[in-house]
């Protein structure tokens, strides 16, 4: 029976000699969706209308290509060999540490130059961040590309899942560990964990550094049941900056708990 399993289609649709990838839509999807959301929130905490648009304008290309750089120096000795092939991000391919450094160097200046506490424009922006990166890594579902280890049908099925995510995860004639599913899951309760948390009396910055935790603590975890981990000599470097991470945040959230008294709170809707 396996013989007659075919993954779905990663090219959605043509228009000419230009093919659409699903991985490019559902990675846009998950954009504009976490754009709208953010925008929405920005307007109901007062913040200049444009503000999340403006921003989105830098952070959306430089995330993207911070990304892109990120996975490309750690698949060097691929690309190095294949120079063509670097700006080919519809084949998948990007890092999500990579778009995070990009993301928060771009905030930092654009919150600079607006006046704008960079702490309120992150907490804003942390439900939409991880509803984003939950939708996305479907994108990576299509491409048949992020699971982990090999694994029985039987296993697959015992996880109660649909055929269709089973079939998808038949590649080359073995199943492997849905792994996009475990971290788009993790990610959606992240981010029903974020909009709870934002209904009570939270100091500013910490919406987004419990997102950094949240987010770090189920990538460490996942990382580890992957085939396809970028690596530091015997190191995996999402579980490493993962451990990093979480060390910092947690210290910056403790450091302001403990002595930024003053903070504004996030249910201070002057603040």
């Amino acid at each position: 029976m396996n013989e007659t399993i075919k993954p779905l289609n990663p090219i959605a649709f043509s228009l000419g000699p230009i093919q659409v990838h699903w991985y490019g839509i559902i990675i846009g999807s998950g954009l504009a969706l976490a754009l709208y959301l953010a925008i929405r929130e920005a307007n109901r905490r007062g913040l200049p209308k444009d503000t999340f648009a403006d921003l989105m304008l830098w952070a959306i290309p430089i995330a993207i290509i911070s990304a892109r750089i990120y996975y490309v120096v750690f698949e060097w000795g691929y690309y190095a060999h294949h120079p063509a092939d670097i700006p080919k991000i519809w084949n998948g391919g990007i890092a999500i540490h990579g778009a995070l450094i990009g993301s928060v160097i771009t905030t930092i200046v654009f919150a600079r130059k607006r006046g704008i506490s960079f702490w309120k424009i992150v907490d804003i922006a942390a439900p939409s961040l991880i509803l984003g990166q939950a939708i996305g890594r479907w994108g990576n579902f299509m491409n048949q590309e992020a699971h982990g280890r090999e694994v029985t049908r039987s296993f697959l099925e015992n996880l109660h899942l649909p055929d269709f995510i089973i079939n998808q995860m038949y590649i080359n004639g073995t199943y492997y560990h849905p792994t996009f599913l475990y971290e788009s899951l993790w990610d959606f309760a992240g981010f029903l964990l974020l909009i709870l948390l934002r209904r009570v009396n939270f100091r500013r910055g910490e919406l987004f550094l419990t997102y950094v935790i949240w987010y770090s603590v189920g990538r460490f975890f996942v990382e580890g049941l992957r085939t396809d981990s970028l690596m530091l000599g015997n190191l995996r470097m999402a579980q490493t900056i993962s451990i990093a991470l979480i060390i910092v945040a947690a210290a910056i959230l403790i450091y302001r708990r403990t002595k930024r008294l003053d903070e504004a709170h996030y249910l201070d809707q002057t603040n």
